[in-house]
């Protein structure tokens, strides 16, 4: 049942995205674009997603296991380190540059778009990239 559930919520996830226009990069780059050709459409998108993440987080504020007796992690700590916010904006440039964030680059790169298979290989190298880095300076 939980196999089903979590694939049902991907697929409505993914339709979503697809359907919003946040697999087309052309458009997403629009949107970040408001000094030139804005398209302002994805930011009900945007207002759409925060308002389920703040029902979603009320929903389970004061739990600790889901349904299916997963334990729920949520962030206990609201301090901006130096590696959040560097990370933050690396992701918003890699965004406004490509197109893609990484929910709707894997949808697309499902879907065989040429450019999103470019930006997942890149995505997976960085991620790797980062994680040896991490690690390394951990030690």
């Amino acid at each position: 049942m939980k196999n089903i559930i979590t694939f049902l919520t991907g697929l409505i996830f993914g339709l979503g995205l697809i359907i919003s226009g946040m697999t087309n990069p052309d458009k997403v780059i629009r949107f970040l674009d408001i000094g030139g050709i804005w398209d302002p459409s994805l930011i009900f998108v945007m207002f759409g997603g925060i308002a389920v993440a703040i029902v979603g987080f009320k929903f389970v504020q004061n739990k600790s296991q889901t349904v299916f007796d997963d334990t729920i992690h949520l962030p206990r700590t609201t301090h901006l380190s130096k590696e959040l916010v560097i990370g933050s904006m690396l992701f918003g440039a890699g965004w406004a540059l490509a197109g893609f964030c990484p929910g709707p680059a894997l949808v697309a790169f499902g879907a065989g778009h040429k450019k999103a298979f470019i930006f997942v290989m890149a995505m997976i190298v960085g991620m790797t990239i980062h994680d040896h880095l991490f690690k390394a300076s951990k030690k």
